[in-house]
């Protein structure tokens, strides 16, 4: 038993060093992003990428989808898009014989790994829709529940410099993305980089290095990484210094957040930091990963209040004082 517990392990070692080679050959920089967007998929979690535009963030979703041998749709939000442009819908269908019945025909979000592009271009009730979806992996068409298939990702993206004509998601639908990603410039050695691939002929695409099912085996594997309780108290201490009126809260969370991160955050951050401990091939979880993954985890979890706003204090500032003094 033991053996075989090494070979798998070794196996989705090098599994998850081939993929990391394999999409750096495709796009430049961007480790970090690439890293957290691979613990995202370990989780099953969903993933907001925020961004201005330019920055690779579809081919960076369209890249790992090929390279995992995933199904991918992308999926582009505007103001008239409605929900059953994305789950699918029934039509009234003759047959040979004359005879008529309804036939679903499925929507993008039937897929292995969906790009939700400017999700806060869609109203509501289309959000919903693609909401429903991530939270039970299911939708209703017509009264009639259909499974979605594993697994099953959402990646979204929001632009940051542009709100007009916008539709912002709520802070409660912002909590069931696992991750909030901040996605920055390039460096210049890097955009130099990206200007040699790109301006002459297009390299080869990525090639295909897993499936659905050897994917889902790297998914169970998270589950067997140690978690000690030390670093579970940790995780705790972390979360609870985000909430206003906790003991554990500084001066500074008392003075510029309204409210702090929810027992949702810990059990994301607990799911994390052991999914990011496999991918560097550590056999269990430590601080070190709770501190890389704690600041996509909580940024969209706690809301500042107007003294923040008022003396140009971002949450990420507190947050990145909590994660050092952890």
């Amino acid at each position: 038993m033991a053996e075989e517990t090494a070979q798998t392990w070794e196996r989705i070692q090098g599994n998850i060093e081939s993929i990391r080679k394999e999409t750096a050959r495709v796009i430049v920089g961007q480790e970090e992003i690439v890293e957290l967007l691979l613990t995202s998929l370990l989780c099953k979690g969903h993933c907001l990428l925020v961004g201005v535009p330019g920055l690779a963030k579809t081919l960076l979703v369209a890249t790992l989808g090929r390279v995992l041998g995933l199904k991918f749709n992308r999926i582009q939000f505007t103001p008239d898009l409605m929900p059953t442009d994305i789950v699918g819908s029934e039509i009234l269908q003759t047959a040979a014989d004359g005879s008529r019945a309804f036939r679903f025909v499925p929507g993008p979000i039937f897929a292995n790994l969906i790009l939700a592009d400017e999700i806060n271009r869609t109203p509501p009730k289309t959000q919903a829709a693609l909401l429903e979806a991530m939270q039970e992996k299911q939708v209703t068409v017509n009264g009639k529940t259909r499974q979605l298939d594993e697994p099953f990702t959402v990646f979204a993206t929001q632009n940051p410099i542009e709100n007009e004509g916008t539709y912002p998601l709520p802070e409660a639908q912002l909590d069931r993305f696992f991750f909030q990603l901040n996605i920055g410039y390039p460096s210049m050695a890097d955009e130099a980089e990206i200007v040699r691939r790109t301006v002459g002929r297009p390299p080869s695409p990525p090639s295909v290095l897993l499936d659905a099912p050897r994917l889902l085996e790297i998914q169970d594997a998270v589950l067997d990484v140690p978690l000690s309780d030390s670093v579970i108290q940790s995780i705790l201490q972390l979360v609870h210094s985000t909430r206003p009126a906790s003991e554990h809260a500084t001066a500074d969370v008392k003075n510029y957040f309204s409210f702090g991160a929810g027992p949702r955050a810990s059990q994301c951050l607990a799911r994390a930091a052991r999914a990011l401990a496999l991918l560097r091939g550590k056999s269990a979880t430590s601080l070190e990963e709770v501190k890389a993954v704690a600041l996509p985890v909580l940024r969209h979890r706690v809301i500042a209040n107007y003294n923040a706003t008022g003396e140009g204090v971002t949450s990420d500032q507190i947050l990145e004082k909590l994660i050092t003094a952890l």
